[in-house]
């Protein structure tokens, strides 16, 4: 029997810790085809939650190495590689191109550049972030009603530690890649997960999985969304590495 998503497109942003092993369960069930973008270097500080990596790849440039890897994994899948980072002036482009995107950035600024560009796009995207034993992954909507704005309005202006500041344990980063896989392919089999939030602690190995409301004022899908376009301005931390 033909999986539902044999034939989709999906974007992962960021061949990290989180993109790693999603990208490595969308593979294996079966998705068409998958971009990868990212534009670093595989460091022996991300080989232990980084697993399409191993020492041999340390120095390398990610997108590369991972497709080397996944090959060997699944050997039918399409692979497209985008040796760049996700940014303002190629966003909407780039996510245009395929019908999801997995996004799992390490900085608030790509993952809003990520919302807006794919709801500018009409395309859905599950977003995903972790630091020390927690991690989250959110569905959302081609059209938001919730958004990533929703949830977190817009990009910090303090700084905020990411997850190479403030460590992050390398299982539970699996725990919510794989979850971030799991959204990802029942939107593509048509389930309505959109506005699912899925939050993991890995102190206590408990798991939560809930739906969160839209906000009215959200600038991006709220009664009046004011961001139609991509201004750089809006991304004032400029675009990131993967977690």
């Amino acid at each position: 029997m033909t999986a539902p998503w044999s034939s989709a497109r999906v974007l992962v942003v960021g061949v990290g810790g989180l993109g790693c092993p999603a990208t490595i369960a969308l593979a294996r069930a079966g998705v068409g085809t998958l971009g990868l973008a990212d534009d670093d270097e595989v460091d022996v500080s991300n080989l232990h939650r980084q697993i399409l990596f191993d020492d041999a790849d340390v120095g390398r440039p990610k997108v590369p190495a991972a497709a080397a890897r996944l090959r060997e994994i699944a050997p039918s899948v399409e692979l497209e590689l985008h040796a760049t980072r996700l940014l303002p002036s190629n966003a909407v482009e780039l996510v245009a191109r395929y019908d999801l995107v997995i996004e799992g950035s390490d900085n608030f600024a790509t993952k809003f550049l990520a919302a807006d560009a794919c709801a500018i796009a009409g395309k859905p995207v599950v977003h995903a972030a972790a630091v020390r034993w927690h991690g989250t992954a959110l569905a959302v909507g081609p059209r938001g009603g919730p958004c990533y704005r929703c949830l977190f309005e817009d990009v910090p202006l303090e700084d905020v530690p990411n997850c190479a500041e403030a460590g992050v344990v390398g299982p539970m980063v699996g725990v919510v890649g794989a979850a971030q896989a799991d959204l990802a392919l029942s939107a593509l089999a048509g389930e309505d997960v959109f506005g699912e939030l899925f939050t993991f602690d890995g102190t206590a190995l408990a798991s939560r999985r809930r739906r969160v409301a839209r906000r009215r004022g959200c600038p991006l899908c709220g009664d009046v969304a004011r961001i139609q376009d991509i201004e750089p301005r809006r991304y004032v931390e400029g675009v990131c590495q993967a977690s």
